[in-house]
């Protein structure tokens, strides 16, 4: 089984210009810890201090929300394509 992960702009600087990878993550935790593994840097902006996926990062499997599939217990399926999407804050006044 293999799903393709998209890692956007916000977040490759801690991926060493990284935009994508591909691995066989059954679910969001394995998925979590294979980007750990290989991206140290990355860690922080996925889950807070306590493990869970950080509020601010929303996860979407082929297009839908991971919330709306079952959240971390999601089971991916082959050809899967997750996206990570740090919300960003910003702008003027």
């Amino acid at each position: 089984m293999s799903i393709t992960v998209q890692i956007p702009t916000a977040l490759r600087r801690h991926t060493a210009g990284v935009g994508s990878i591909t691995c066989a993550a059954a679910n969001l935790d394995q998925l979590f810890s294979v980007l750990d593994e290989q991206f140290p840097a990355l860690k922080p902006h996925l889950r807070d201090d306590s493990g869970q996926i950080r509020r601010f990062l929303s996860v979407y499997v082929n297009e839908e929300d991971i919330r709306f599939l079952g959240g971390s217990d999601y089971a991916f399926q082959d050809g899967d394509e997750v996206l990570l999407v740090p919300s960003i804050a910003g702008g003027t006044n």
